[in-house]
């Protein structure tokens, strides 16, 4: 067996060297053939796709967050060569919904043995962004960019910059076309779900399979004080979820216009402004490596 680990460095300010220590102790053991591609942040993109094609593993693993996943899916797209996920970032939101063993040298084993091979979806976002969980506009977008530009990580800076985008909430109207209707709504956000939850454990619409060839868009309408609970008590229980505040549309494919250009992220990565989204699913994209306590299966 060969073996890629596709490796960010700084993803979640979680040191890999220690994992990656661990890793080479044990890959030696058995005798797989492996290498570790790091993420440098400028071309990574043609780098990993030449060690991709001169290496040709037989799996390739993703070490880091939510972003490192996106990353390495889409590096891995059109080779069809199978993907699983060892959660070492500051948002491990898709491992955690695809039941990913939450320790690292427990998950790099999972891969190792596992023959059980399943199709993960991926959304494609005015044709060049991509997506594997969870994007939006509105709220939480724009909390996003203004935690990763605070030098500081953890939950009290996420904490921090909730509190200041609560202050300063502003619905605004959005336009949906999908399924062949027409949608007009005013949000406080605008979530695009490929799965259910937040990185957080806070859900997003607990209807989501990132297995199912569909997503979901979910209008959020109201963030108040009631909502706020019903989300932190939806974290552990579905059944607190507020189906009041919220609109969900599960669609193929949807077109989404804002009143002016609005802050997006994708996965945990800002993108700019987007007046128009046009997403589609790409059914299958992700080879995924899992086992059968994935809870979607």
């Amino acid at each position: 067996m060969k073996l890629l680990l596709v490796v960010n460095p700084i993803s979640g300010g979680v040191d890999k060297e220690p994992f990656l220590a661990e890793a080479e102790i044990l890959l030696k053991k058995y005798a797989i053939n492996y290498r570790v591609f790091k993420t440098q942040g400028t071309s990574d993109e043609e780098r990993v796709a030449l060690i991709l094609n001169d290496f040709q593993p037989d799996k390739v693993a993703s070490v880091g967050g939510d972003g490192t996943t996106l990353f390495t899916g889409v590096a891995l797209l059109k080779s069809k060569i199978p993907m699983g996920i060892i959660p070492l970032g500051s948002a491990n939101g898709m491992a955690e919904e695809l039941g990913v063993n939450p320790i690292p040298m427990e998950a790099l084993k999972d891969i190792l043995m596992s023959n059980r091979i399943e199709n993960l979806d991926i959304l494609k976002v005015n044709d060049t962004h991509f997506m594997t969980h969870i994007g939006d506009v509105g709220v939480n977008a724009n909390l996003v960019n203004s935690y990763e530009k605070d030098p500081n990580r953890g939950m009290a800076t996420y904490a921090k910059y909730f509190l200041e985008e609560l202050t300063r909430l502003q619905p605004f109207p959005v336009k949906v076309i999908a399924n062949s209707q027409e949608v007009l709504s005013t949000a406080l956000m605008v979530g695009i779900g490929n799965a259910r939850k937040y990185g957080t454990g806070v859900p997003l619409n607990i209807n989501g399979n990132p297995m199912d060839g569909i997503f979901e868009i979910v209008i959020i309408k109201n963030v108040n004080a009631n909502s706020l609970i019903s989300a932190g008590l939806a974290k552990f229980d579905d059944s607190f979820f507020d189906n009041e505040s919220s609109e969900v549309i599960q669609t193929r494919f949807a077109i989404i216009e804002f009143d002016k250009p609005r802050l997006l992220q994708l996965d945990g990565e800002v993108l700019g402004r987007h007046q128009k989204l046009k997403i589609e699913i790409m059914p299958g994209g992700i080879q995924l490596i899992t086992h059968n306590t994935n809870p979607y299966l």
